[in-house]
């Protein structure tokens, strides 16, 4: 089987995610590239993965996604400021997953992410942002080594379902 792992990422949080889970692909053959890099063709498993941008899915991806040949079995992961399990978080993953509806999804997998300290700053001026800012701010520090070893099972278990599916 031939896989890829592919992600955007501002602020390098999902960047250190992907290579985690890069690194827990025991094939020997995987590639890893940035989205704007990533031809989709020619893979059976691709991971895709993406920072939690306004509650969603950032363009590039999302346009990556429709891009993949239905027959590509695929796996999402993505990095944000919320809580594991935040409705935010889980927002953007149903996006993902809708984006890609003719798609077999072998799993997900989110972690926090450290957040801009001028965007927490910025949205803690704002009624309406105010509590995500406040919660974000506890996202410091991560991708932890927790994180990443979490990511790191993740592939591991995806690989696993890819095999026998």
């Amino acid at each position: 089987m031939k896989f890829l792992v592919t992600y955007y990422s501002e602020s390098k949080n999902t960047e250190k995610l992907a290579k985690a889970i890069y690194d827990g692909i025991n094939e020997t053959t995987k590639d890893i590239v940035p989205v704007s890099e990533a031809d989709p063709e020619g893979y059976d498993v691709i991971f895709i993965g993406f920072p939690v941008i306004e509650h969603s899915v950032p363009g590039k991806v999302g346009r990556f996604i429709k891009s993949v040949p239905e027959s590509t079995k695929l796996a999402f992961f993505s990095t944000h400021g919320s809580m594991r399990g935040g409705q935010l978080a889980i927002t953007a993953m149903y996006h993902a997953l809708s984006l890609a509806v003719n798609h077999t999804i072998l799993g997900t997998f989110a972690c926090r992410g450290q957040v801009r300290p001028a965007m927490i700053e910025a949205l803690s001026k704002k009624l309406e942002h105010k509590a995500w800012a406040m919660e974000a701010q506890g996202a410091s520090g991560h991708p932890d080594d927790a994180d990443l070893e979490d990511g790191k099972t993740f592939a591991e278990s995806v690989v696993t379902k890819a095999r026998t599916m």
